[in-house]
């Protein structure tokens, strides 16, 4: 496809180095481009490309926000990927203070270039499969916005050529791994992002009074 679109480029790294790993490849590439800003999908065909518009014009129109997608899932949905992302959902709010991140694994999302890849710079991990997670949390954590798009979310049959790499016990101790690092991260921010939730509390307080 890239042989024949001279606006599709296409980057292949020397080896496997994870899901985050690679976008922030892509993140690198894109501002050396002059972009400003990314969405991101997964590869596997859970995600509409027809949806892509819809997360553009929203980020258009909070360019200081990340839009996340919050799925709707269908009858393939596995019933463990989706009760399971339930408990790291509660994390992701327990880490923030409730900033708003609908959904912690989501992969469809608008990013805000600069910003994520300064807080990738900041930790050795958010490289593999815990990327979108901790990605939404630091970002909260620096005061962008998250900015909820619901989004229909399609899990392929084998036949149709679904293939997943996610593993149970190696993602999921990834995961846990994660939510135990972000949460001693969250208490010694904690007046920080008590005093962020606060001031935002006033400005709106202020917007609803005129």
């Amino acid at each position: 496809m890239a042989a024949g679109d001279s606006l599709l480029r296409v980057f292949v790294l020397s080896r496997n180095q994870g899901k985050g790993a690679a976008i922030l490849h892509g993140l690198r590439a894109a501002r050396a481009a002059g972009f400003t800003h990314a969405l991101t999908m997964d590869a596997d065909g859970q995600h509409p490309a027809e949806a892509i518009g819809g997360f553009m014009a929203a980020s258009i129109a909070a360019p200081e926000a990340m839009i996340l997608g919050l799925p709707v899932f269908d009858a393939t949905a596995p019933a463990v990927r989706v009760h399971g992302r339930k408990l790291s959902n509660w994390w992701t709010d327990l880490e923030t203070r409730h900033a708003g991140i609908g959904d912690s694994l989501c992969g469809f999302r608008v990013y805000p270039i600069a910003p994520l890849i300064d807080v990738m710079a900041q930790t050795r991990f958010a490289r593999r499969f815990d990327f979108d997670a901790e990605a939404a949390v630091r970002l909260c954590w620096r005061g962008v916005p998250p900015l909820n798009r619901a989004v229909k979310v399609r899990y392929l049959s084998a036949a149709e050529g679904g293939v997943s790499h996610f593993r149970y016990i190696r993602d999921n101790a990834l995961l846990t791994l994660m939510h135990v690092r972000l949460v001693l991260g969250c208490l010694w921010r904690l007046p920080a992002l008590r005093r962020r939730r606060d001031s935002a509390a006033g400005g709106w307080q202020a917007r609803t009074k005129s």
